[in-house]
């Protein structure tokens, strides 16, 4: 499969990296806030012994000095935390990068940082998170690929599995996803059927 997973679920706990990684999911973020650097090394110590042995990649969010010194191979920034990160340290430690993007300065600031994938967000209105940027909706998904070219696009941002099609249609290469997972009645059906698109594109 490509990396990352078309399926791309954005979780904030180890029981979440648990469930979705005996579920079979590719590609898991963990988005773990406000720890410092001992409980951050803790958490991705302790998923990436979830997902050893496993076909799960898992994408540190933020805590790239964490992922460095646990042996991760992938890494997510958002803007703030590209700005204050050590690229070459990333580097030399092999991890891939994905950035997250809300506007032109911000492409032009990750695509300078070479990645390995870029995430655009939010493509529609979500509660999760406050943000200072409106919804891009979908037409940014193709605006977006076609200014990248080959780089995975990953979509993020209130996007639920009754979008899908339109979303990849759109250029995107990847779907990110929080609440239609985390806040679904039934959480393991709902994966299944976003592993179900991943198995039709295989």
């Amino acid at each position: 499969m490509p990396y990352p997973d078309r399926f791309y679920p954005v979780v904030d706990s180890l029981k979440w990296v648990e469930r979705l990684t005996k579920l079979g999911v590719g590609t898991i973020q963990l988005r773990a806030k406000e720890l410092d650097d001992g409980q951050a090394l803790q958490i991705v110590s302790d998923a990436l012994a979830i997902t050893k042995g496993t076909p799960t990649k898992l994408v540190v969010n933020d805590y790239w000095r964490a992922a460095i010194v646990a042996g991760a191979e992938h890494l997510h920034l958002g803007q703030e935390d590209l700005a204050g990160a050590d690229l070459s340290e990333i580097r030399k430690a092999r991890l891939t990068l994905g950035i997250s993007t809300h506007d032109d300065a911000e492409l032009a600031t990750a695509l300078a940082a070479k990645p390995d994938y870029v995430a655009l967000g939010p493509i529609f209105f979500t509660t999760l998170k406050s943000m200072r940027f409106e919804p891009q909706g979908i037409p940014k998904i193709t605006e977006w690929k076609k200014r990248i070219g080959t780089i995975p696009l990953v979509a993020i941002g209130g996007i639920k599995f009754e979008h899908a099609a339109e979303i990849f249609a759109a250029g995107a290469d990847s779907i990110a996803v929080v609440s239609d997972v985390t806040q679904n009645a039934d959480p393991d059906a709902r994966v299944r059927q976003w592993l179900g698109l991943d198995a039709e594109a295989a």
